[in-house]
């Protein structure tokens, strides 16, 4: 399985903060919002990502992550000139994608959770069509709904509705096989003019191909789209990493655990970091470990 990392969009909702910069280039505590949902898509396994992004931002990605090499990674880009909608991430990722399943992750999507890995790499073996997160929320008029039948199954999403047959929000991770890919190709503009993921995702749904993976109880899922909800999310990988002493999306560190580099590439990011930073500390201690 192949990542896709849709980091595009304009940041209307971040104004004046994306005037010069992506979104997925803002600081939440510690380290660039892209941090978050890159190291989602290495703890499930997947090396070959490409990230996706506003064709005025892609040389601050590059600059930022490069080919991913140090990361044990192969990163590709490729421009989204204009927000013509989630589901045109696979239409420009299918060159890339070839002949494996993809993942598809947004910029701005936040997960964290002890055993969210196992259940990552258990979806991805196991994918068919197409399989969904849902997260318990309790305003769930907000976002795409999960509607399930009485034994679990997916039976529709439903975008905002106005009575919810769920509290399982449709989170911002999707993943396809190969073949299920081709229905974005199919699909028509919303009336916002945009491909909608939704659609893609209710025509695999409709043909029985649809799969629910509920994140529930010790998963958090934040979406750092707006000023409020950015604050937010820096606030809770604070009180966490202090608290417990960890690194949420410490990119060295994940590379380092997956086996994707080895102790003495550690060492070579480590002597890249600051030592009078927290963050350079805390990679520094993973060589003593």
């Amino acid at each position: 399985m192949r990542g896709i990392l849709l980091a595009g969009g304009s940041g209307t909702r971040l104004l004046p903060l994306t005037s010069v910069s992506s979104k997925q280039l803002l600081p939440v505590y510690d380290k660039p919002l892209i941090y978050y949902p890159l190291s989602v898509l290495m703890l499930a396994g997947m090396r070959e990502i490409l990230v996706i992004s506003d064709g005025r931002h892609l040389e601050s990605f590059r600059h930022l992550l490069g080919d991913g090499g140090r990361f044990g990674l192969d990163l590709r880009y490729a421009a989204q000139d204009s927000p013509r909608g989630i589901a045109e991430a696979l239409l420009i990722g299918r060159e890339f994608a070839g002949d494996e399943d993809v993942c598809l992750i947004l910029g701005d999507n936040i997960f964290y959770g002890q055993g969210l890995p196992a259940t990552l790499r258990e979806a991805a073996g196991t994918v068919d069509g197409c399989t969904v997160f849902g997260y318990p929320v309790s305003d769930p008029e907000r976002y795409g709904v999960a509607a399930l039948d009485e034994d679990g199954r997916l039976l529709d999403i439903e975008e905002k509705p106005a009575e919810p047959r769920s509290n399982l929000a449709v989170t911002g991770l999707y993943m396809y096989s190969n073949d299920a890919l081709i229905c974005a190709e199919k699909i028509s503009p919303s009336a916002r003019g945009e491909l909608e993921i939704t659609d893609v995702n209710r025509m695999l749904v409709a043909e029985g191909r649809g799969r629910l993976v509920r994140l529930g109880r010790g998963t958090a899922w934040l979406d750092a789209g707006t000023h409020d909800s950015l604050l937010e999310a820096s606030q809770y990988v604070q009180v966490l990493q202090k608290r417990q002493g960890l690194r949420i999306a410490c990119l060295e560190e994940t590379a380092y655990h997956m086996g994707y580099i080895g102790k003495e590439q550690l060492r070579a990011l480590a002597d890249g970091l600051s030592a009078g930073s927290d963050y350079g500390r805390h990679v520094r201690s993973l060589l003593r470990t």
